[in-house]
């Protein structure tokens, strides 16, 4: 028998580069493909994902100015992290999705394909989305992508984990930051996913995860006048 204390894993948010429990404090249960509890992640509320707005608002110029090769350089590093936690992702998706653990692993190599992917665009972006236009003139005529600003995006409920770099890389590698809304059933792998940008170079406020409810946050996020897309 064991003397040791069972030490539970504690599932937050992540805003401005921290790990921040609900300003509500209200969390509700998730339980695995087979009805078992797993873990009470947190419910975010309006003013929690004013905190995330007001983080990424102050984080989007700096983010913006950064080199093309930069965002490229942690986009690939934010792979390289959840390459050396695969086996922690397989598991949780495994659990919480209760997918096999073939699927589970094709998922967590898709998500890192992705990145690097993302990570090869940065450079591109310019010169494929930008043009010189012929113009009958004295003078160039340019055309030049910019970012946006602030994007608040959902992820889908499935694939939690791919849907979530597909709802977070395109975005930030444009100059962009980003609120993000995990799914809502299956959260564990977006709060561990957290933990791996808080480890890769990604400068606070750039990319803010909430767990909760999609009927709540999502009415908060579309009427957020700081908030530049959804």
């Amino acid at each position: 028998m064991s003397n040791r204390i069972d030490v539970k894993k504690t599932y937050k948010l992540f805003i401005n580069g921290t790990f921040p429990r609900t300003e509500s404090g209200r969390t509700y249960e998730i339980k695995s493909a087979k009805g078992v509890f797993i873990a009470n992640p947190c419910l975010a509320s309006r003013k929690d994902l004013k905190d995330a707005v007001v983080a990424a608002r102050a984080a989007q110029s700096g983010w913006n100015k950064a080199s093309a090769y930069n965002k490229g350089q942690i986009l690939y590093r934010i792979a390289e992290m959840l390459e050396g936690r695969r086996g922690q992702f397989v598991d949780e998706i495994v659990l919480v999705a209760g997918a096999t653990k073939s699927k589970a692993e094709k998922e967590v190599t898709d998500s890192v394909d992705r990145l690097v992917w993302y990570a090869g665009w940065s450079d591109k972006l310019s010169s494929l989305s930008g043009a010189l236009n012929p113009v009958a003139g004295p003078y160039y005529n340019f055309t030049v992508p910019e970012s946006m600003g602030v994007i608040a995006a959902i992820a889908p409920e499935v694939p939690s984990l791919l849907g979530l770099i597909d709802a977070i890389a395109p975005i930030i590698v444009g100059g962009n930051t980003v609120v993000v809304l995990a799914s809502t059933k299956a959260p564990l792998s977006a709060m561990s996913f957290a933990e791996v940008i808080a480890t890769s170079d990604v400068p606070a406020g750039v990319i803010n995860i909430l767990t909760g409810k999609k009927d709540e946050i999502a009415p908060w996020m579309a009427s957020h006048m700081d908030i530049d897309g959804f």
